[in-house]
């Protein structure tokens, strides 16, 4: 599994961290039943402390997506909702408009452009 994390984001490491495996989940890199690599080895290649990598699959974990299994390791639990992903996306969006001065409105506005 290929993370990365943007430096200049203003969220959490935990929240970026549950975000990038939610959306390796969502299109499909990950399928029910597919373990993840240990919490330690994705701090390790993130670069970031391995409590924020165990928040981050507790929050999935919390959500349905993962389960943790004694000697087993994380696995996928389930797909992530559809619906769900797209809220994670538009909320990803909206932060990024930010960065660049444009309001939710705004975003409205060009959204509806595109339809």
């Amino acid at each position: 599994m290929l993370l990365t994390l943007d430096l200049n984001d203003a969220r959490p490491l935990h929240d970026q961290v549950a975000s990038a495996i939610r959306r390796a989940i969502g299109d499909g890199s990950y399928a029910p039943g597919d373990r993840l690599p240990p919490a330690r080895d994705l701090a390790d290649a993130l670069g970031i402390n391995a409590n924020t990598v165990l928040r981050a699959l507790r929050d999935l974990r919390d959500e349905g997506l993962l389960e943790f299994r004694r000697g087993r390791g994380v696995s996928v639990a389930g797909v992530a909702d559809g619906r769900a992903l797209i809220v994670q996306r538009a909320r990803e969006l909206l932060e990024e408009a930010k960065k660049y001065g444009y309001r939710r409105e705004d975003l409205i506005e060009i959204l509806e452009g595109l339809s």
